[in-house]
């Protein structure tokens, strides 16, 4: 029996082995199957992918366009609002730190470097050419309008209104090269001043010396006139911080009448006066606006009587949507047109009358210069000028 079974067996283990054998490629077909079918569902789940990627509307160059001109305004508001405030806190941050001597040394330079910006400052000519000043321009869009020509053999006080809140106007056409101020005005050199404070600031100073922008102050103007040669065109927001407190759509007030330095270092340097006005500059923003008498009004005079600036409740439009508030400006048309040239004789110590007519001068070329282009930058015919 044992050896009957033994034989069975061995009778029966060349079916088994045949069995195993036929069974063995049947499992492969099946696995490979599958896997077919997988990589045939995954290449269709890809497909489909594709097809609805490819369905999707692509954002179109005016999309690409108003992308980067939101994103050029967004860092200039931004390094004017918050990159001196920053700065001055990380710095004072560091100096708690391991990391302390870059600080330290900063102060150290800054000391040594404080009399630059009332000499000459550091100008980089390869800032005023960045690409990102054409998208700033676009955004608005901001435009400069010729109307005389300014020889370079003489140098030309220029004097910026209205101040708006920001100063958009005057900062894109004299101090970036997007609107062709150089090609406009050859032999000309042009530069801006603003507030003394703002060269105080850490790394907010170097930002704006390489711009070419200067203090308003005597010291500075005064270099700018005499030991630059001749070519030179300083720009000089006249009516200040007091002047953004009455800024709003639909009404133009300068600060104006008892503003006299500008005429006074004109006629020590034989510097002629050119009136500039920006059409369009006051409605970038919504401001609130507070009557004289009050005492909201009273504390925003006091502390700029403190502080150099007026701080305004103002709000523009929000980063995502031209619907929703923020702190960006609306995208306004700025027009800023340049008027004639007033001569001006070089007399060292001028008198107060002199100062007085050649101020009533000014006054009567910019009220000539905004009656004449008004209604072809936005106005009515009704509209004025008012000077305080």
């Amino acid at each position: 029996m044992t050896g009957t079974s033994s034989a069975g067996s061995r009778a029966l283990c060349p079916t088994h082995r045949g069995f195993q054998h036929h069974r063995a490629p049947a499992t492969m077909k099946t696995i490979i199957a599958a896997c077919s079918q997988n990589l045939s569902g995954s290449r269709a789940s890809i497909q489909a992918a594709l097809r609805t990627l490819l369905a999707v509307p692509w954002p179109s160059q005016r999309d690409v366009g108003s992308a980067l001109q939101l994103l050029a305004v967004l860092q200039w508001v931004l390094s004017f609002l918050l990159l001196g405030i920053v700065s001055l806190l990380l710095l004072i941050y560091l100096l708690f730190t391991s990391l302390w001597l870059i600080p330290v040394l900063y102060v150290a330079w800054i000391i040594f470097d404080w009399d630059t910006p009332e000499k000459g400052g550091r100008r980089l000519s390869c800032l005023r050419r960045w690409t990102v000043w054409k998208h700033f321009r676009d955004y608005f869009p901001v435009k400069l309008v010729k109307t005389h020509d300014l020889s370079p053999r003489h140098n030309y006080i220029i004097g910026s209104h209205p101040h708006g809140i920001l100063c958009v106007g005057a900062f894109c056409n004299f101090i970036t090269g997007s609107t062709g101020f150089e090609e406009l005005f050859p032999g000309i050199r042009s530069s801006l001043t603003t507030l003394a404070g703002n060269f105080r600031l850490p790394v907010f100073r170097e930002y704006l010396m390489s711009g070419g922008l200067f203090p308003v102050t005597r010291r500075a103007i005064g270099y700018l006139l005499s030991q630059k040669g001749t070519g030179n065109a300083v720009a000089i927001v006249i009516g200040g911080a007091a002047e953004s407190l009455s800024c709003r759509p639909g009404v133009t007030t300068l600060i104006l009448k008892n503003r006299k330095g500008f005429v006074r270092m004109a006629l020590r340097h034989g510097a002629f006066l050119v009136p500039s006005f920006s059409f369009g500059e006051n409605d970038l923003f919504r401001q609130v606006v507070f009557e004289e008498g009050s005492w909201m009004r009273s504390i925003q005079r006091r502390f700029q009587k403190m502080m150099g600036f007026a701080p305004c409740l103002f709000y523009g439009r929000g980063l995502t949507s031209c619907r929703s508030r923020g702190f960006l400006p609306y995208a306004r048309p700025i027009t800023t047109v340049v008027g004639e040239p007033l001569a001006v004789p070089k007399v060292e110590n001028p008198s107060r009358e002199l100062v007085d007519r050649y101020h009533e001068l000014y006054i009567i070329a910019l009220l000539k210069l905004f009656n004449e282009n008004k209604t072809k930058y936005g106005l009515s015919e009704s509209d004025e000028l008012h000077i305080l």
